[in-house]
């Protein structure tokens, strides 16, 4: 003990922390009985606060200036490549109109009433959807008072969902190309190779409601994200109508040939208005 106290360093250092504690603990006893800070106290938390606001408002006029330049840069980026698809659009639209016009010069000379792409678009709505069918039908509000007939395509969302199987006179049913009937009477369809030919076969349903490109030939030279279409030779659909797009290429359950999963380009979750597509060759 009489070497610790002669120890004025470490006697120094311990004066200082009972110090240091004493300050303390007397600051929380006094901050728990006041309702209000110390003045001292008051003043520290002022000036630090004032402080902060000083660094802080260069600091945000710094940052929001350039997160206005970034999103006038991206808004300049935006509206060029919006212009270059509006300019593409109108020189696509200015085409079809040369080729429809001269299409239907061409019908007239050979006396040619109609084909497998002409088709008249019918509006109905979607008017009931049983939960215990749910991926096979759905039922519409317009029948053959409005000109609908039975295996006519239907269209929701900017893809073939599915075709009428029953036709009433104010009402039809849909049977959706998701159904898990095996009897259902499927989508012919037809994609255009790498080569430039085109892949025929038809839309099967495998798995859980997925959709495949079976029973097509030279199905390895068709790539992911090439368009699928109608091609008109089976039931009452016209020829053209995207029904969705190669997602991928697998081997079937056996492992002898190529599964083509499709993912579908019609709204098939949620329709709520549809169109019934009339294929005008049968009139």
């Amino acid at each position: 003990m009489k070497k610790f106290l002669q120890n004025k360093k470490l006697l120094t250092v311990c004066v200082v922390i009972i110090a240091i504690f004493s300050v303390l603990g007397i600051s929380v006893h006094l901050r728990n009985k006041r309702n209000t800070p110390l003045i001292i106290q008051s003043l520290g938390n002022d000036v630090v606060a004032v402080g902060t606001r000083v660094v802080d408002f260069p600091i945000s006029l710094v940052s929001g200036g350039l997160s206005n330049v970034n999103e006038l840069l991206n808004t300049q980026n935006e509206n060029n490549y919006l212009k270059s698809k509006v300019t593409d659009l109108e020189q696509t639209k200015a085409r079809n109109e040369t080729l429809e016009a001269e299409n239907k010069q061409l019908k007239s000379a050979l006396k040619i009433k109609g084909t497998l792409t002409d088709y008249d678009l019918i509006n109905a709505s979607v008017i009931s959807r049983s939960p215990d069918n749910w991926s096979d039908l759905l039922v519409i509000n317009k029948g053959t008072t409005s000109g609908l007939r039975k295996n006519m395509a239907v269209m929701s969302g900017g893809g073939v969902i599915g075709r009428i199987v029953e036709v009433s006179a104010a009402s039809s049913k849909v049977e959706l190309i998701t159904t898990s009937d095996k009897a259902a009477n499927r989508f012919a369809v037809e994609a255009t190779a790498t080569n430039g030919k085109k892949v025929h076969g038809i839309i099967t349903v495998v798995g859980n409601n997925s959709l495949a490109f079976t029973q097509a030939l030279d199905s390895n030279k068709l790539k992911q994200g090439t368009k699928i279409y109608t091609s008109g030779m089976g039931g009452n659909s016209p020829k053209g109508l995207l029904v969705g797009t190669i997602a991928r290429t697998t081997h079937d359950s056996f492992g002898l040939s190529d599964l083509i999963k499709i993912t579908p380009a019609g709204e098939l979750n949620d329709p709520s208005v549809v169109t019934v597509i009339r294929r005008k060759v049968e009139d």
